[in-house]
C-alpha cells in the first residue's frame, strides 16, 4: 500500500543544515494497524507529514498502491485515499460541526449519519452538530471532532499524529476501541504516532524511529517487549512508555 525508499527531509539550521529524516525506507502493508514510537525529536511528526504532503522530502520516493506520489499536494494525496490528523487539530471560525462532516465525506450528509459519527467519538451530537470548529470547543473536543472527520472519510490510509495528545482518560478508553472499529469496518490502514502502551498494544506492527532513522521493526509481539523492558532494548526509549509520554 504505502512504500517510502530512501527518503530523507533536511532542514537548515544555525548551523547550516540538519537531516531530520534519514535515508528512511518503510512499507505498510493493506489493512494494517501500525504504531511508529520512538523520543522526541527523533523525526516521527516530520514522517508523518512527509507522508501527508504537508512536508516534502528532499530526497527519494513515496509511493502509495503503487503510484509515485512523491510530488502530491496534500489536496491530491487525500482524494487517492490519505487522511491526516494533526496533532494540534485546526480550528475554522465559521464553519460549522456538521459542515467539516459533510466536507471530510464529500457528500452532503444527514444530520443523523453525522450525529452517529460523533457519537462514535464520544461527544452528544445534539450538542455539538452545529457549534462552530472555533476557540469555543475544548483541545479535547477539537481532537475528538478531527477523528471524526477520519471516520467520515472511510480513507484507505489514515494517519494520526498523537490522537491522545487533549484527550481525557474516559475519551482515550474510548479511542482505543474507536480504532478497533475503525479497522474493522474500512478494512484500511491505520498509522498512529504515539508513545502510549495501550495503543502500542492493539498494533499489528511497530516501528521505532531515533534520530531520523528506524531502529527496530516488527510485529507487536517482537518489538512490545523491548520497549516496555528495562534493560533498554532500544537506545535510551523505555523512559518514554509505561503509559505515555515523560517530558
Amino acid at each position: 500500500m504505502l512504500t517510502l525508499e530512501n527518503v530523507s527531509f533536511d532542514v537548515e539550521d544555525a548551523k547550516g543544515e540538519k537531516g531530520i529524516i534519514k535515508d528512511l525506507s518503510l512499507t505498510i502493508d493493506e489493512g494494517k494497524f501500525v504504531v511508529i514510537t520512538g523520543p522526541n525529536g527523533g523525526g516521527k511528526s516530520t514522517l508523518a507529514k512527509l507522508i501527508a504532503g504537508i512536508e516534502k522530502p528532499t530526497s527519494g520516493r513515496i509511493y502509495f498502491n503503487g503510484q509515485d506520489i512523491t510530488d502530491m499536494s496534500v489536496t491530491d494525496r487525500a482524494n487517492l485515499g490519505i487522511s491526516y490528523a494533526f496533532q494540534q487539530p485546526v480550528r475554522f471560525k465559521g464553519l460549522q460541526v456538521l459542515d467539516l462532516l459533510r466536507l471530510a465525506a464529500k457528500t452532503r450528509l444527514s444530520a443523523a449519519d453525522a450525529c452517529q459519527y460523533l457519537s462514535e467519538v464520544g461527544l452528544c451530537a445534539k450538542d455539538y452538530i452545529n457549534r462552530e470548529v472555533n476557540a469555543s470547543l475544548s483541545g479535547g473536543e477539537l481532537k475528538r471532532i478531527e477523528i471524526a472527520t477520519v471516520l467520515a472519510r472511510s480513507s484507505r490510509l489514515s494517519v494520526f499524529d498523537e490522537p491522545e495528545a487533549g484527550i481525557d482518560l474516559w475519551s482515550f478508553q474510548n479511542l482505543i476501541q474507536v480504532f478497533e472499529r475503525m479497522q474493522e469496518n474500512t478494512k484500511g490502514s491505520i498509522l498512529i504516532i504515539s508513545h502510549q502502551e495501550r495503543i502500542l498494544n492493539i498494533a499489528d506492527e511497530i516501528v521505532v524511529i531515533a534520530d531520523g532513522q528506524i531502529t527496530r521493526q516488527g510485529k507487536k509481539e517482537e518489538v512490545l517487549p523491548g520497549i516496555l523492558g528495562t534493560s533498554s532494548a532500544i537506545d535510551a526509549c523505555s523512559k518514554f512508555y509505561k503509559g505515555g509520554r515523560q517530558e
